[in-house]
């Protein structure tokens, strides 16, 4: 279903200081005190979230670009280690939000960063919403070794992935942008041979680390998560509601945004947090 976006629709593009990097965010700027903090995968970005952040009329959306993502910096020193992940949500929070507790919404690495941060900094999180990832990780992105630095045109660059053997083609074509030099992913490629491996491993103390309501939603179809890995995230975590998209890959916030936004929309009404009507 397509958006009809009006003006007051789009967001305002921002930026803040964690640590040494100029990080960006895009703030949909209504005028409430619901945040609802946005945060993506893997080669995706803020703007990934565009058609449903417009959707939550009585919220303040924030999306963030995250450390090696859209318009924010690639760290220097390949600076992604899980601890910077989950400093750059607290600075957003400290530096932009007031310091006031805020819903996170996360998929993918997104999703583990949102609960890592909950787990360490529960005082600041209300409620989270986690899409397709697990407490167990083993994701390998090395294909991404094998995507140019620059493609010639946009077909190019759109084939490279497919080459590289993937098949949602869309959703990591949302991170290119052209410059001078051709068309490229404004992701830092060989930043995810660092940050990956990181963001791999046996994660059940954060899942398990803190007791705010948790919202778990899972592709049926996805090839990150397994079914059967959901199922027992939700019965080892209290407060834990667990929603399986049958027909829906890892993306589901993009393979079925209607679902997905009434999906959150009751769970946020459910957990004391009123969403649209």
């Amino acid at each position: 279903m397509m958006m009809n976006y009006r003006e007051n629709d789009l967001a305002k593009r921002k930026y803040f200081q964690s640590g040494n990097l100029r990080l960006s965010y895009l703030d949909f700027g209504r005028d409430c005190e619901r945040v609802l903090v946005m945060l993506h995968g893997y080669m995706a970005n803020a703007r990934s979230f565009s058609e449903l952040a417009v959707r939550f009329k009585d919220w303040r959306v924030i999306s963030l670009d995250q450390r090696g993502h859209g318009w924010s910096d690639h760290p220097p020193g390949m600076e992604y280690a899980r601890d910077d992940y989950v400093k750059d949500i607290l600075n957003l929070i400290q530096s932009e939000l007031g310091g006031h507790p805020v819903t996170i919404l996360g998929h993918s690495l997104g999703g583990l960063n949102a609960y890592q941060f909950a787990a360490r900094y529960p005082e600041l999180v209300k409620a989270v919403i986690v899409e397709d990832i697990g407490a167990e990780i083993n994701a390998d992105f090395s294909f991404a070794d094998k995507l140019p630095i620059r493609s010639a045109s946009l077909k190019e660059l759109r084939e490279s992935l497919a080459i590289a053997g993937l098949r949602a083609i869309d959703y990591f074509a949302e991170s290119v942008f052209e410059d001078e030099l051709g068309w490229g992913f404004r992701t830092d490629l060989k930043g995810l041979r660092v940050s990956v491996p990181q963001s791999n491993g046996v994660w059940w103390g954060d899942w398990l680390g803190s007791s705010c309501p948790i919202l778990l939603i899972h592709g049926g179809k996805s090839f990150f998560l397994d079914t059967n890995q959901a199922r027992r995230m939700e019965e080892r975590r209290p407060n834990t509601k667990l929603i399986v998209f049958e027909h829906c890959g890892h993306g589901v916030h993009a393979d079925d945004a209607v679902g997905y936004f009434q999906a959150v929309n009751v769970f946020l009404t459910d957990c004391g947090q009123p969403g649209e009507g």
